[in-house]
């Protein structure tokens, strides 16, 4: 099923192009406009639906991952351990896309046509101080926060209730198993709006070229050439600390989880390589305690990939469009997506969410966010390996710390 949605998001890709470049070439330029205004149109619908679904996603979700997350609390040492490790993982990843993103300059000298006056909005989180971040952190009311889809404050109430429900003898079971199903729901609502992935897709292609031209896709190609470059750096970096923490394994761990990783990149899913890590990683050595404990956090709250691409696809677009960000700004930025980008494992094309609830936060259209859609496919298969190696890099590290990292068996030595 999900080779199928690749083939359906690459037809759509290849349509959108073709069908943009002949309206570009063959129709006037209201005409063009007008049929760009058409397909828009069906990207602005699924653009909201993503919107609609935003707030309670994120409330349930992450409800649910800090409630259960007493298993961490019980083993103490080696959660505390894992966290270290996710936190300064996270950190990485995003100053690594946010240093090559601004190195590459992808997005400056894009000229979207259209643009109304060509005047770039100043972003207005510009006047932005530590004082505003942090009164902006906490919730007047629940309520308000969920109606404006302000994820910020939805992520904060979300972890007071999280942890409240951890800290319960009985882990109020009737609010925990509601807000569960409540997930489960919400993740199966965003399943079925994916779905319609591959017709946004096109239709944002065709509007995106039949107003710009192909000569956009110049555009596109350093995107995604700089991302795959970012996330070159990242890998090498995950080897060289896993080489100075367990030496010269490091090399058969990662021919170990080449498969995985290739399942990964070419389904456009960290998870469909879940079952097949909770196989491998035990047989080069790490223990099957650390790997059972480590991966379900790290598939909530380290992935790798997904937050590199955040911070790159969010100061792509503000690039091209002809918005600065202040060095405040792009810190504030870092701060945002470390909280937000946690407790969204499971979420098809969480990223897209994510970056477009920072779009908001700095008071710029959610609609700027279609510039990156055509090509979002493409980056979700490396940004899914990405997840997968920074995983299981992040399990043998633990098994190093705790003394749990045994010999390999034959089978995987060899």
């Amino acid at each position: 099923m999900n080779r199928r949605f690749a083939l359906f998001i690459v037809l759509a890709m290849i349509l959108g192009v073709a069908v943009g470049w002949a309206c570009n070439q063959y129709l006037d330029p209201v005409q063009a406009k007008s049929a760009a205004g058409g397909f828009a149109l069906v990207t602005k619908l699924f653009l909201n639906l993503i919107k609609m679904i935003i707030a309670p996603l994120v409330l349930t979700t992450l409800i649910a991952g800090v409630a259960h997350m007493e298993d961490a609390a019980a083993v103490g040492r080696i959660g505390v351990k894992t966290m270290a490790w996710f936190i300064t993982a996270s950190v990485v990843s995003l100053t690594i896309g946010l240093v090559v993103v601004q190195w590459l300059h992808p997005g400056v000298g894009l000229v979207l046509q259209g643009e109304p006056g060509g005047v770039a909005p100043a972003a207005s989180a510009g006047a932005f101080t530590i004082e505003a971040f942090l009164t902006h952190l906490i919730p007047v009311s629940v309520f308000d926060a969920l109606a404006k889809n302000e994820i910020l404050q939805i992520v904060v109430f979300a972890l007071f209730i999280g942890t409240a429900v951890a800290s319960l003898d009985n882990k109020a079971p009737a609010v925990l198993e509601l807000v569960e199903q409540g997930a489960s729901i919400m993740l199966k609502v965003t399943g079925f709006i994916m779905k319609l992935a591959p017709l946004a897709i096109f239709s944002a292609l065709a509007s995106t070229i039949a107003t710009q031209g192909l000569g956009i896709l110049l555009t596109y190609a350093k995107f995604v050439g700089g991302f795959y470059l970012s996330l070159g750096i990242l890998w090498t970096l995950l080897f060289l600390a896993a080489l100075a923490f367990i030496g010269a394994r490091a090399t058969g761990l990662f021919a170990a989880i080449r498969t995985p990783a290739l399942l990964a990149f070419s389904t456009a899913s960290s998870e469909a390589a879940y079952p097949r890590l909770l196989d491998v990683l035990p047989k080069v050595g790490i223990s099957r305690k650390v790997v059972s404990f480590v991966l379900p956090l790290g598939y909530s709250f380290n992935l790798d990939g997904s937050m590199m691409y955040c911070t790159f696809a969010t100061l792509f677009i503000t690039q091209a469009h002809g918005v600065h960000l202040t060095l405040q700004q792009k810190i504030a930025m870092l701060l945002l997506l470390m909280v937000t980008s946690k407790g969204m494992a499971g979420v098809p094309r969480a990223s897209l969410v994510v970056i477009m609830a920072t779009l908001t936060y700095f008071g710029l259209p959610e609609t700027w966010i279609a510039l990156v859609l055509g090509v979002d496919h493409l980056l979700d298969m490396g940004r899914s390996a990405t997840n997968v190696v920074g995983n299981s890099v992040a399990a043998a590290v633990v098994a190093k710390w705790e003394g749990e990292l045994t010999e390999p068996e034959p089978e995987a030595a060899a």
